[in-house]
């Protein structure tokens, strides 16, 4: 995988409208942060060397839903953690939950599979999407994640992520230990 060095902020080349939309969100924030471009990091397993170059861990990030759809939740967990359906169900209170199709990504959050992110977020105003975020990800002081394409990571810090971006979206997370 082709990993470019790191580089602090935004590009200065125009991006596809999904990711230039969170750079000129973050700066109008006034939230810095880093970012490496790389190859489409399809997997968890992409995502390890890039995490290395980046100094932080890209979370990893699962939209999921109740069969019948009834609501949407954006799990944010540390990229090493197993995930177990049932876990988190019984945490959150909900049946059974699978995969959210990569139409409903797109319409929620403004991302393709793969390219989940808590920034898609920004997507979200009506709050249909109910984000939850494992407590081993709040509890490091840098925060990973694509923003919102799987061709670029980014590294912010994770009090800007919990006292400013998601104040300004208006999503309180649900944390969850799993």
């Amino acid at each position: 995988m082709n990993i470019s060095s790191v580089f602090s902020g935004a590009p200065q080349e125009v991006r596809p409208a999904a990711e230039q939309c969170v750079y000129d969100l973050l700066e109008q924030l006034k939230i810095p942060f880093d970012r490496v471009d790389h190859d489409p990091a399809d997997t968890m397993e992409d995502c390890v060397a890039i995490s290395r170059i980046l100094g932080v861990d890209i979370c990893k990030n699962l939209v999921l839903t109740p069969r019948n759809r009834s609501a949407f939740y954006l799990l944010c967990l540390p990229g090493d953690k197993h995930f177990a359906t049932k876990d988190f169900s019984r945490q959150i209170g909900s049946s059974r939950l699978s995969f959210a199709s990569g139409e409903d990504m797109e319409q929620l959050l403004g991302v393709q599979p793969g390219s989940a992110s808590i920034l898609g977020l920004m997507n979200d105003p009506e709050h249909r999407v109910t984000l939850a975020l494992d407590r081993q990800v709040i509890a490091h002081e840098f925060f990973g994640c694509h923003p919102c394409r799987n061709t670029s990571s980014l590294r912010l810090r994770t009090a800007d992520v919990l006292d400013v971006f998601l104040r300004h979206t208006g999503h309180v997370p649900v944390l969850v230990d799993l």
